[in-house]
């Protein structure tokens, strides 16, 4: 369904999974994982996918677990298809979070990459605001930040400092689509990035080419809809060196038998056929 509605790529970044992990072995594997299997999953349905690596800010409070895996951090940072340092920053604002969040802002610094920012959900426009100012203190450059789960109280302030406004559209908290129009209509295009997230919660991952149709209906023209929920993402995480139009617009043909570490996804059967069509129709 993804595909089918104009998804070329996505960006998984490394995030909470919806409880804590006690040990920074469940982090190697999972950061194994975005670099590895989910990138091939991804691939047999002819999605180019990409990910960022980072201690997500609601796992940082637990420095047994924090310290080990910042030492994971630079051995995933720079492997193939990593576009990013995130999701970092702020989840209660502690300054266990605070210790952690500058710690990966220095190594983004140290690594040259780019830093995907979570922003909190209490307290949003405080966080938002610490945030920039700690990546500033780090001397990153805004132009190679993206400020995340942006809202109308944070948008302001985060295009005038010269980061990139990213709103995750995901229904009833953070962003809903209808909103994101009017932030679109009010501000513009430049620096504004359209979302969403498939993760553990309500969420949907054709959020961003229901937004785009949204916007469409809604009189926003068909260049600046392509440049909010397509041109702007690209030229933000493009300029990580590993994110290139190219591997979706001249993608390889997909291998339906094809196996990671002997698993496989599709076990031969092509997603496109009319017969795996009707077996997935709820009746």
């Amino acid at each position: 369904m993804m595909q089918e509605s104009g998804i070329v790529a996505v960006i998984e970044p490394a995030f909470w999974l919806g409880q804590p992990r006690t040990n920074p072995g469940s982090f190697k594997d999972y950061f194994s994982s975005l670099i590895g299997w989910e990138r091939f999953r991804a691939a047999q349905f002819g999605i180019a996918h990409y990910c960022t690596i980072g201690l997500n800010s609601k796992e940082a409070n637990n420095p047994a677990v924090a310290d080990p895996v910042m030492e994971l951090l630079p051995l995933f940072a720079c492997k193939e298809g990593v576009v990013a340092i995130g999701e970092i920053g702020y989840d209660d604002m502690s300054e266990t979070e605070d210790k952690y969040f500058q710690e990966q802002l220095a190594l983004a610094k140290e690594l040259e990459m780019l830093v995907m920012i979570h922003t909190p959900h209490r307290n949003k426009k405080a966080g938002t605001s610490l945030s920039m100012d700690r990546c500033i203190e780090h001397g990153l450059d805004p132009s190679q930040v993206i400020i995340d789960h942006n809202n109308e109280e944070t948008v302001e302030e985060v295009l005038e400092r010269g980061f990139w406004a990213a709103f995750t559209i995901y229904p009833m908290t953070k962003m809903g689509n209808a909103r994101m129009v009017e932030v679109v209509k009010k501000y513009g295009t430049e620096r504004i990035i359209v979302d969403s997230s498939a993760d553990w919660g309500l969420s949907d991952p054709l959020a961003v080419p229901k937004t785009a149709q949204l916007m469409l209906d809604e009189g926003i023209s068909e260049e600046d809809v392509r440049t909010v929920c397509y041109g702007n993402a690209l030229k933000a995480y493009s300029q990580s060196g590993q994110m290139n139009e190219n591997d979706w617009l001249k993608p390889q043909e997909v291998d339906y038998t094809a196996q990671f570490n002997g698993n496989s996804v599709l076990r031969g059967q092509n997603p496109d056929s009319q017969t795996i069509r009707d077996s997935l129709i709820i009746k």
